[in-house]
């Protein structure tokens, strides 16, 4: 994770003013999407992260590449991201090799951000506690830095998407007092982050998930 750990002291520089832009060229860094088994469309909201990235490098000084990769969640190359995106409508089923492997990541510095896209969450429930069995999903609290980095979120998670009345929730797992895993729950973020002809989301709804999302990308990249 040394390259990651660099990004991160490289980027809190840039933004207090320390380090021009240009000095982050060589910096350039990628995220990733997560590839998992069980049969869920881990290959779902296909423009999000493009467009996350776009506004990202716009509007919180990154330079992340324009495309994201896409990471097995039982292979080393996932040690490679500082943020990884998890998303779905179905099934996952984690091995106990991935489950490890998922496991090193996040006690290693890397952070996941678990999307549901309605339909996953009482897959991915079961499947967390084969990474961290002694660890329960806990609503973050409004005051949490997550919600607080370029953009302020002080009623917490933005509800972009209505399915079922559910207010959205941010729910996070906490590995020794850091936030490892942020789960969007009843919110449908990605979707927001959508080309328009995907999702013809108001603008103000599109804006929110963005924002929300790039405070994910800029606590991922700048975290103890």
């Amino acid at each position: 994770m040394m390259r990651t750990h660099c990004y991160r002291l490289v980027l809190s520089l840039l933004l207090t003013g320390i380090f021009p832009l240009e000095d982050l060229s060589a910096q350039s860094t990628r995220i990733a999407k997560l590839k998992y088994h069980g049969g869920g469309d881990w290959y779902a909201n296909k423009t999000a992260l493009p467009n996350l990235i776009r506004f990202c490098n716009q509007n919180i000084a990154t330079t992340l590449m324009p495309e994201e990769d896409v990471a097995e969640v039982g292979g080393r190359e996932l040690l490679n991201y500082p943020y990884v995106y998890m998303t779905g409508h179905g099934n996952v089923a984690f091995s106990p090799e991935e489950a490890a492997n998922l496991r090193t990541y996040l006690i290693s510095g890397g952070f996941l951000h678990i999307d549901d896209n309605y339909g996953l969450d009482k897959f991915i429930r079961i499947e967390l506690k084969k990474v961290f069995p002694e660890l329960e999903l806990v609503e973050i609290p409004f005051d949490h830095p997550v919600y607080h980095q370029k953009f302020d979120f002080p009623k917490g998670l933005p509800k972009i998407h209505e399915h079922d009345g559910k207010p959205a929730q941010g729910l996070g797992l906490f590995w020794e007092g850091r936030l490892v895993v942020f789960y969007s729950f009843e919110c449908d973020l990605g979707n927001g982050w959508e080309d328009q002809r995907v999702h013809n989301d108001p603008e103000e709804k599109r804006q929110q998930a963005l924002r929300m999302g790039a405070n994910l990308i800029m606590w991922s990249l700048t975290q103890n």
